[in-house]
């Protein structure tokens, strides 16, 4: 599997609002033998990985699949302990501040939630496996995309520091902005119709797809559509919404040239022409990179009949959009579950450069050869990729000097 395949899936005429445009996807049947539902959470967490690292972000949700049918698990009771972080800094006695009665009282907190890992299978109360599992949506595919080449230099050349070589790219954080701080997007999800049978949505900020999200079950769609508000999403996004003008609707024209429309059913199938033709020119045109790519699949975990997986992009220098995202397939490959965010320019050359860092041992002299441009020139791009750190500056300088003596 290379491709993102959306068979089964068919397009509605999209909703405008403003910039935002939102293509409904609806199923002739659900894919029968799973379920998503929805688990609250305060906002902040850190999740626990394999290799003892930690991943924090805004994390106001998570999805529980259940391929039984059973309910998600209810939410921690309250007056659990939990982590925190305090809001600044204050000096008091007593181990907090004193209000106006004189009486000591705790700062404000943001509480953290701690996670253990980024998809784990629930279990009953005697320990046995349960047929659901928590993911943590969006999330698990900008963990791997973090991740790429996230141990850094693999041979100590003189070029790298030593914190480089100690500790990777360690810590490495990417920016993202909430749904909510899209301008337009909150009044588009909220006046947005429903169709029948929708089952997910492909979102367009100024015509360039943004997202796209897709459920089983229309029942599960019809829970999550209000979580594409509190979800991710990329900075040129953010900057589309925010500079692009409004954008044109869904307009069928229906001429009767030869007179060949005289009853209410000629005029039906006509419609349904324009449908169809509109459907084909949206696969064609506006999604067309998204369906096209082929992208690098990793599976994260098989939940009984069904595997989810999170995909990378083959970063691609050419102005082509690139998206990271999760999916989940049935036995038959068909896409169950699917939540993409669209790199920005930025992230796409980090991505780039770092896999072709990697293909030469991270090598800066052969990096160099590979990508047919001047050491100098490489050395520019790992500083304007915010890697500048990793290097040891007076290495770094003597070997430009060489090469500007020879």
């Amino acid at each position: 599997m290379t491709r993102i395949d959306l068979t089964g899936l068919d397009v509605r005429p999209a909703q405008v609002w403003g910039g935002v445009r939102l293509v409904p996807l609806v199923r002739a049947e659900p894919v029968p033998g799973l379920r998503l539902h929805r688990e609250m959470y305060d906002g902040l967490g850190a999740v626990d990985l394999p290799d003892r690292a930690t991943y924090t972000s805004y994390i106001p949700h998570g999805f529980v699949a259940d391929w039984t049918g059973a309910a998600s698990e209810p939410a921690p009771a309250p007056g659990a302990r939990r982590e925190s972080a305090a809001y600044g800094t204050r000096l008091g006695g007593g181990g907090g501040t004193r209000g106006n009665g004189g009486r000591d009282e705790a700062p404000d907190c943001v509480p953290v939630r701690r996670i253990h890992r980024m998809a784990k299978r629930r279990r009953d109360k005697d320990g046995r496996a349960e047929s659901r599992l928590r993911f943590l949506p969006l999330h698990l595919a900008l963990e791997g995309y973090l991740a790429l080449h996230f141990g850094g230099p693999s041979i100590v050349w003189d070029e790298w520091s030593r914190e480089a070589v100690r500790h990777g790219l360690s810590p490495r954080a990417e920016a993202a902005y909430a749904g909510w701080s899209v301008p337009g997007l909150t009044e588009a999800l909220r006046i947005f119709e429903v169709h029948p049978g929708q089952c997910g949505l492909l979102l367009y900020v100024a015509d360039a797809l943004a997202a796209a999200f897709v459920v089983p079950h229309p029942d599960d769609y019809r829970l999550l559509h209000p979580t594409l508000v509190e979800d991710l999403y990329g900075e040129l996004v953010h900057q589309y919404a925010y500079y692009g003008g409004p954008v044109p609707e869904f307009t069928a024209r229906i001429r009767d040239g030869a007179g060949g429309i005289r009853t209410l059913a000629d005029l039906r199938a006509a419609a349904r022409e324009q449908e169809r033709a509109w459907a084909v020119a949206h696969d064609g045109i506006m999604a067309r990179d998204l369906l096209e790519t082929s992208y690098a699949f990793e599976r994260a975990y098989r939940a009984g009949p069904f595997d989810l997986y999170r995909f990378m992009p083959p970063f691609e220098r050419g102005g082509r959009e690139q998206h990271i995202g999760e999916l989940i397939t049935d036995h038959k490959g068909r896409t169950a579950y699917l939540k993409t965010f669209r790199l920005s320019e930025n992230q796409i050359r980090k991505g780039y450069l770092l896999r072709r860092l990697a293909d030469c041992d991270w090598h800066l002299g052969r990096t160099a050869e590979a990508l047919g441009t001047s050491y100098a020139e490489v050395v520019r791009r790992v500083r304007s990729a915010g890697l500048g750190s990793l290097l040891d500056t007076h290495a770094v300088a003597q070997r430009l000097r060489e090469n500007q003596e020879g």
